[in-house]
């Protein structure tokens, strides 16, 4: 017999007392319990929210059951992740905001990146002085928790949506410091991390499916960049084409509304981001066109010299003999120093971002920004700062459209403003670094209003795409997973790939002989209408496989010749850690129907053996499945 809850002694004693208070002694607990069947919590051991069968956990069993069944129920969990994801953004700004003002000594309202001048020593020994923190927090993180941390974008392609918030948060420390610090990357990625790694949690706490929590997690990253930029269609677009890689009808309803919170909730807080207005005609010439090509082309290969920059800054700093903590302190002091030059380099840039389009570079000015800030981002990202390239993509791509009109304007050929040469090359840049045309599409017009620059910017970033697809082949996140080896070009589910290994798919019961075995036994042993035995030595070695229709091909004066002369496939084996596109091009490289499973290629034991007809019977249903996925047809 169950007794009465015992009266509080702790916290979760505490909790307990309070949710039978409420449900059972308040007219509203008692209709809620009613109606969705909440049952009374017995034991303190079931207060903890963040176990499985804890309080919170068994207490919304039915509201559990309604998410997983009613997709409005999965639009309401999308607007608590856009509106967390709008706190998000604001603290994350309200902070670094705060830490520049302090380090930097700034005065109220000015962006670190905006400042005409700022003290050399401060330019310099911050950067360093927080280079050498980043350092020591990274070895203290890797030692008390030690694992990669993962990215939305590598949670939705491998990991099926599961995101750890204790590393997400991890990731923000490191990316507050970073740019607290003056490091010349932005705030961005730390948004996304964390906003998505919230919708994983909550999708994961409502047990959500696994298609829903993949959704979860784009809700938070559209909530993220939403917010940052003010726009609910970039952040839903970037959800869609960077986190997601695929966009559904079923899925427009939660992302757009975790995205449109986000923003309700920086605007509730005072924390929107300002428009750009701009005038331009209602048609463009029509060879003004071919000069927005040129600058897609342009943006492009700037965009893939920045990626390989990147790339080449790491390789350096890896090479550079001191401790792995130091480097970060040393590039901390190369972008100090590059701070003295010009303080547009340091931070995100979003005011340098504003002077440029508000006309306040000149040709020389912003081709020396350009190159101060490339070198700027591939030294912090290469020495270990923490931090996206979102927003310095933005900034380079307005420097590359100011140096690109007044190189037009020099030769004549000026048919546009600079100014809509600086937006649209704004966009074009982030397609080459970032991806997501449509992002950067909708980013423009949201910023600007203007229905006739966005048709620019769309014919630029179709361009930036093309070029960077057809000569480098991949955005900086997924060239960043192929210099690890993972092969991602997006974000859409190929973990079932990985899962889907022959050890899974193998069956493990066979037939064997010996290599001794005469064909006259062979063919005792197995009439005709069996399939194959394999040959295996005394150990279990295998030695090749057996097709018995060939038993009864052979003449009568040979049936006394040993069973392994018609062996095939000897040196053709299958490995249990291979996954079904291996295990396809094995079969099809060795033109057999069957194939032996083996524990290692040195011990060559067998442990089972797996049919070209299953392996392709499963491969397909795990396409179809992922086609009504995409498709937003999840099944009930």
């Amino acid at each position: 017999m169950q007794s009465e809850p015992m009266t509080p002694k702790n916290g979760k004693g505490m909790v307990l007392w309070l949710y039978n208070l409420f449900f059972y002694k308040t007219a509203v607990g008692r209709f809620l319990r009613h109606f969705f069947r909440i049952r009374k919590v017995y034991s303190e051991e079931r207060v903890s929210p963040f176990l499985p069968g804890g309080w919170m956990l068994c207490a919304p069993q039915t509201i559990r059951a309604m998410v997983r069944r009613d997709e409005i129920w999965i639009t309401a969990l999308a607007a608590v992740i856009g509106a967390l994801a709008g706190l998000v953004v604001v603290c994350m700004n309200v902070l670094v905001r705060y830490v520049h003002r302090v380090l930097f000594d700034l005065h109220d309202g000015n962006f670190l990146s905006g400042q005409s001048y700022i003290n050399p020593w401060r330019s310099f020994l911050i950067p360093t002085l927080g280079g050498l923190l980043l350092g020591v927090l990274g070895v203290a993180f890797t030692k008390i928790w030690p694992g990669r941390r993962i990215d939305p974008v590598e949670a939705n392609a491998l990991h099926g949506g599961r995101m750890s918030i204790r590393d997400s948060l991890i990731v923000v420390v490191q990316t507050l410091v970073s740019n607290g610090a003056g490091g010349s990357i932005g705030l961005e990625s730390g948004f996304t991390q964390l906003s998505a790694a919230f919708g994983s949690r909550i999708g994961h706490y409502f047990r959500v499916r696994r298609w829903d929590l993949r959704l979860m997690v784009g809700c938070g990253a559209a909530g993220g960049i939403g917010a940052a930029f003010g726009a609910p269609l970039a952040g839903a677009f970037y959800a869609f084409e960077l986190i997601m890689g695929t966009y559904s009808l079923s899925s427009l309803p939660p992302v757009a509304t975790a995205s449109i919170c986000a923003i309700l909730v920086t605007s509730a807080l005072h924390h929107t981001a300002n428009p750009v207005f701009i005038m331009t005609p209602q048609t463009f010439p029509l060879y003004s066109y071919f000069s927005l090509i040129g600058l897609g082309l342009v943006t492009a290969l700037v965009g893939i010299l920045v990626m390989w920059s990147v790339t080449v800054s790491e390789n350096i700093f890896r090479k550079i003999p001191v401790p792995g903590f130091i480097r970060p302190m040393i590039g901390g002091a190369i972008v100090g120093s590059l701070g003295t030059i010009t303080p547009a380099v340091l931070s995100s840039g979003h005011a340098a971002l504003r002077i440029g389009l508000d006309g306040g570079f000149l040709f020389t000015t912003a081709l020396l920004v350009l190159v101060l800030k490339i070198l700027a981002v591939s030294i912090s990202i290469g020495s270990g700062f923490r931090g996206g390239l979102f927003f310095a993509s933005l900034f380079l791509g307005v420097l590359t459209g100011i140096v690109y009109g007044h190189i037009l304007a020099f030769f004549g050929m000026q048919p546009l403003s600079g100014l809509v040469y600086a937006l649209v090359g704004m966009s074009s840049m982030a397609v080459a670094v970032i991806g997501g045309p449509m992002t950067m599409v909708f980013l423009a017009l949201e910023m600007t209003g203007n229905l006739p620059l966005t048709i620019a910017v769309l014919i630029a970033a179709v361009m930036s795409s093309l070029t960077v697809r057809r000569l480098f082949g991949y955005s900086f996140a997924t060239w960043r997973f192929h210099l690890r080896g993972e092969n991602i070009r997006s974000a859409v589910d190929v973990s079932w790939l990985r899962q889907l290994t022959v050890g899974h798919m193998m069956r493990k019961g066979f037939h064997s002989l010996s290599p001794e075995v005469t064909i006259a036994e062979a063919r005792r042993a197995f009439p005709l209408g069996s399939d194959q035995f394999f040959v295996l030595e005394e150990a279990g070695m295998y030695t090749g496989i057996v097709y018995v229709p060939e038993l009864y091909l052979e003449k009568s004066q040979d049936l006394e010749k040993p069973v392994s002369l018609l062996a095939r496939n000897t040196a053709r084996v299958l490995l249990p850690q291979m996954n079904v596109k291996e295990a396809i091009a094995a079969f099809e490289a060795a033109e057999s129907d069957v194939l032996v499973v083996v524990e290692n290629q040195d011990t060559m034991q067998v442990i089972g053996s797996l049919t070209e007809q299953y392996t392709l019977k499963r491969y397909s249903e795990e396409l179809d499945k992922t086609r009504r996925e995409l498709a937003g047809d999840v099944g009930p």
